[in-house]
């Protein structure tokens, strides 16, 4: 058994799901390695991601573990046996992990939601605003570095499921560069809000009694809501955020989020009138 000297979060959150199964049978490593029978150094390799696991093993397991979700059990074998290398693999070694992770759950995500307090989000960013934005960065990049980010969130722009970002009225009059920056990444926002996929809606600061949007945070929307993820910025990269619990918390949020915004007519508006203060 070779292991993996870096698993993807993907591989990891497979691995964290057959983990969670065997902990909800009751069952340690041990017992599920001789259900299996293996050693129970393999069960701890396939829990940790440092092995893959095929998907003959998924569904003994599973069985093993009396889980009965088909659905559950198909969605863990499709991410078991997915062997293709996505084109964020071309930037390995370039860029922090957390970038290549965020692509890979990006790609295989069914839909996406994201709330945005200071910054535009970075799938509807202009290069020119992106290039300010990891600018600003420290330690500062080298130009090599900066180059290497702005093509791989460019590349990430290239998708078509359902994109719906929230943001608020600051991320919007935040100057990151210059106004001709800020004027050409509002007619990008009222120009990506016309597509059939992507939704745009705006928090205004005069609105009354409202303090759900204290936070950014991405919803990546899994194969199964149960496999649903958070990305959440953090000092050390992102944290990706996948307890049913806290899950079903961020749900709640969002959805709070939402409903307090503008809806995404008046949010063009609202973005076309600030275009013309500039």
């Amino acid at each position: 058994m070779v292991k993996r000297r870096e698993p993807t979060a993907r591989q990891v959150r497979l691995a964290t799901e057959l983990r969670r199964l065997r902990e909800a049978a009751g069952l340690n490593s041990r017992q599920a390695a001789a259900l299996l029978g293996v050693a129970p150094a393999q069960i701890t390799h396939i829990e940790s991601a440092l092995a893959g696991v095929s998907e003959q093993r998924v569904r003994r397991l599973a069985s093993h573990y009396a889980c009965t979700d088909e659905d559950f059990i198909n969605a863990l074998v499709v991410m078991a046996t997915e062997r293709a290398n996505g084109w964020w693999e071309e930037y390995r070694g370039f860029l922090p992990t957390s970038f290549l992770d965020l692509s890979e759950l990006e790609h295989h995500a069914r839909f996406l939601r994201h709330v945005a307090i200071l910054y535009v989000p970075g799938l509807l960013q202009t290069e020119d605003y992106s290039r300010a934005v990891f600018s600003s960065r420290l330690p500062e990049l080298t130009a090599e570095e900066l180059e290497v980010r702005i093509r791989h969130r460019t590349a990430r722009q290239r998708f078509t499921i359902s994109y719906e970002a929230v943001i608020h009225e600051a991320a919007l009059r935040i100057r990151v560069s210059d106004r001709a920056t800020s004027r050409a990444q509002l007619a990008r926002l009222l120009e990506l809000s016309e597509a059939d996929h992507i939704t745009v809606r705006v928090v205004p600061f005069d609105l009354d009694g409202f303090a759900s949007a204290s936070s950014t945070m991405t919803y990546v929307g899994g194969l199964l809501p149960k496999l649903d993820t958070v990305v959440r910025d953090a000092l050390h990269g992102s944290a990706f955020i996948d307890s049913e619990a806290q899950l079903n918390t961020y749900r709640t949020s969002f959805r709070k989020v939402e409903a307090a915004s503008l809806d995404p007519g008046r949010s063009r508006d609202f973005i076309h009138s600030l275009a013309k203060e500039l």
